[in-house]
């Protein structure tokens, strides 16, 4: 299998680096298709990937949340295809890493997008429950690595999507320790994966307003999680999206292993302004 495309930065450090800079690559992204009125991650992923150059294969349990995304990548003049496929599934997976092979020849980039949570405390849920989060954003990351990477030659890029969640110093979710896990799964796939030449990173979200946060809060939460960064400006899907393509791209050629957090800072708390106080004189 030929080798990803890629620039030689010895050779000219500004080859590659025009308005695509994904082209000539083959994405799969998780989670990929729309759903509701306002764009989600994985959907943004997918347009700007399609839009620098990327066939997008978009990745969705959901069919026609995933044909909707394809739908509106092609009037845009892109190029993808609609993969209806469970990520917890270890078949469906195969399936669908096979699928973008056998239409595309070879997969480049993988973005592990897919997740779910709720805000039940870590020990009020269900056992149940507690495993269907932990297979929902922890296990389906794994499944699709394991059987996108016989198919990714040297310079292919996966990008995992986590959460700040993860350093969140509120009580404890099951998401958030899911999280957890797919962050140390990048680090540890990054050592794995290096002497293959695939890089593996991770974007860390912040308090985006998007698809998921809108699915499970109220509106009226906007305002305060606006307030939460140092930028005091509200996140989206497009800023998480910027993010990966960066990572996925040759741009990143010296970065894996990395856990890229875009929150708009760190918690910002604000505090009443000091005044002056007149030192002892000695």
């Amino acid at each position: 299998m030929p080798d990803a495309p890629a620039v030689d930065p010895l050779v000219d450090p500004f080859a590659g680096a025009g308005p695509k800079w994904l082209a000539g690559r083959t994405a799969l992204v998780t989670g990929g298709g729309q759903n509701g009125t306002l764009p989600g991650v994985g959907y943004a992923i997918c347009r700007l990937a399609a839009a620098h150059g990327a066939r997008v294969a978009v990745l969705d349990r959901d069919p026609e949340a995933a044909q909707r995304t394809v739908k509106i990548i092609e009037q845009d003049g892109g190029e993808a295809m609609p993969v209806v496929a469970d990520v917890t599934s270890d078949r469906s997976c195969a399936e669908a890493v096979a699928t973008v092979v056998e239409r595309w020849g070879t997969l480049d980039a993988l973005v592990n997008n897919v997740a779910s949570g709720d805000r039940a405390g870590l020990f009020e849920v269900t056992p149940k429950r507690f495993d269907e989060l932990m297979t929902l954003n922890l296990k389906s990351a794994w499944l699709m690595t394991r059987h996108a990477v016989p198919a990714m030659p040297r310079g292919s890029a996966i990008v995992n999507i986590s959460s700040v969640g993860v350093v969140a110093r509120g009580p404890a979710m099951v998401y958030n320790v899911a999280k957890s896990g797919v962050e140390n799964m990048t680090e540890g796939a990054a050592t794995t994966l290096g002497p293959q030449g695939i890089r593996v990173n991770c974007v860390r979200v912040g308090a985006i307003w998007g698809s998921f946060a809108a699915a499970h809060m109220d509106e009226r939460m906007r305002e305060p999680r606006r307030k939460m960064n140092a930028l005091q400006q509200e996140g989206t899907a497009w800023d998480i999206a910027y993010a990966a393509l960066f990572l996925l791209s040759d741009r990143a050629r010296w970065v894996s292993g990395h856990i890229l957090t875009v929150e708009g800072g760190p918690t910002y708390r604000p505090v009443e302004p000091v005044t002056s106080v007149p030192m002892d004189e000695e």
